[in-house]
């Protein structure tokens, strides 16, 4: 794998001060990964939508000083100063700072906020350390005017990936696959791809409904979760079949069939569940009312004939998909059968949206 195309080659024309905001999305898992190795690398591929409401805006002020071992930054969460967050993003600088060596030159103000609630089941570090990968990638090109903006999104999805493995798919969109596949053209362990083939009318501008079941911490994080894979007997034909479903979803994209995207979207999220009920120590990341939603939702498929489905991540909440062509339908179903089963009836209207922005 060449990650020499991320090393700072050229001279770089240092800033005394500068500033930079950037607005990344969460995404949602169509094809989950499940399950990595060392640094950050997938045991199989994934493709998910990219989100447009639930995102994060990050500002990060950096200010030159004099070059040290010690990198030198202080973060601030929705306007509050967040010592205990300060550990996962001090690890993510480490593993950056081969590509990034510049960091050692600044002290970093980190200001960021969530559309979403933290913690919710929503992905806030794939929108969060993308967003600050931006930042970074920002002052790279201030200070090395002759990166591209291919090179710029490709690094910064590389960068994020080091920090969540999630993160590489938050730079672009609307589709993005991380992890190397021989049916995807151009894609990479390294960094996520746009989806690289014409998408099917009735994939456009998808919709998504997050129900928001439980708001608390997560009960296992994500990096303990794909540690559970490790020794986990039924990992390596999951590998597989993620890979062949991958491939599947690949042409069922182009070629616009809904109820095989259904079958495929849902038989995803119980495996990745499956997984967690299967390893050892085990978890049960769903809750009674996760349970409630999903039956719900198939009686209202089957009764309408919907092309409505649900998709997990690994936690308790509900990402409830349907194309746009449902969705007074679907909105209505959802906030009269659905909202119930949510904490305080609480849920977020979302689609499927474009990667970054700069502010």
């Amino acid at each position: 794998m060449n990650t020499d195309q991320f090393l700072v080659k050229s001279a770089l024309k240092y800033i005394d001060k500068i500033s930079f905001t950037w607005q990344t999305p969460s995404n949602i898992a169509l094809v989950k990964y499940w399950g990595k190795s060392n640094p950050q690398i997938p045991k199989n591929a994934s493709i998910s939508f990219t989100l447009n409401n639930c995102h994060t805006v990050t500002t990060v002020d950096f200010e030159k000083k004099e070059k040290s071992k010690v990198i030198d930054f202080d973060l601030f969460f929705e306007g509050k100063q967040k010592e205990d967050f300060k550990p996962k993003i001090a690890e993510f600088f480490k593993r950056i700072q081969e590509y990034c060596p510049y960091i050692f030159d600044y002290k970093m103000t980190i200001n960021s906020e969530n559309s979403f609630p933290h913690s919710s089941g929503i992905a806030s570090s794939a929108s969060g350390l993308s967003a600050i990968a931006m930042c970074l990638m920002s002052l790279e090109k201030e200070i090395n005017p002759d990166l591209s903006e291919e090179f710029m999104n490709k690094k910064a999805s590389f960068l994020a990936r080091l920090g969540s493995g999630s993160a590489s798919r938050s730079i672009e969109g609307p589709l993005v696959v991380w992890g190397n596949h021989p049916a995807i053209e151009g894609s990479s362990d390294l960094f996520g791809v746009k989806f690289p083939y014409k998408v099917h009318d009735v994939f456009q501008n998808y919709q998504d409904a997050i129900l928001l079941v439980d708001k608390g911490e997560k009960q296992v994080s994500s990096t303990v979760g794909h540690n559970l894979m490790h020794n986990h007997p039924y990992a390596k034909n999951r590998f597989l079949q993620a890979n062949e479903n991958l491939a599947t979803i690949s042409k069922i994209l182009q070629e616009g069939n809904v109820k095989e995207f259904v079958s495929l979207v849902e038989s995803e999220a119980l495996t990745l569940h499956a997984m967690m009920l299967t390893s050892n120590p085990y978890f049960i990341l769903m809750k009674p009312n996760t349970l409630e939603i999903i039956n719900k939702i198939w009686e209202y498929r089957q009764e309408k004939n919907s092309n409505i489905c649900f998709t997990l991540d690994a936690g308790a909440n509900v990402h409830v998909l349907y194309p746009e062509n449902e969705k007074e339908t679907v909105n209505e179903f959802i906030n009269s059968e659905l909202a119930k089963y949510c904490q305080k009836y609480q849920y977020i209207c979302d689609s499927v949206g474009f990667g970054a922005k700069k502010f």
